[in-house]
């Protein structure tokens, strides 16, 4: 049986970064929005998020095992924030829109 593509809720999108994996993550329906504050100007484009749609249970797969994570969206945000992956306080919001971006140091420092 296929997988309906109204649970495929977030676009994805992976980064290769400083020998990391830099997750992007974005809720589906901010796709082509354009936000600003100010002089500054977020493009929440297809382009940079939309390597692939996926799930709710593909995110938190994704969420748990990635070091860096920058998310955009009601959904994701609140989800990363269940999952307890970052703080209510280091969440921004822009235009009634939330950004999260997480770091998560894994090694022996």
């Amino acid at each position: 049986m296929a997988t309906l593509n109204q649970d495929k809720i977030y676009a994805l999108r992976k980064i290769k970064y400083q020998g990391s994996m830099m997750i992007n993550i974005c809720d589906i329906d901010l796709l082509g929005k354009e936000i600003n504050k100010g002089d500054f100007v977020i493009d929440i484009s297809e382009d940079y998020f939309l390597e692939e749609k996926i799930d709710e249970e593909e995110a938190i797969i994704l969420l748990k095992s990635s070091s860096v994570l920058n998310l955009v969206g009601e959904k994701i945000v609140k989800l990363a924030l269940k999952l307890k992956l970052a703080k209510e306080n280091s969440v921004k919001v822009i235009e009634n829109i939330p950004f999260l971006m997480v770091f998560s140091f894994v090694g022996n420092y």
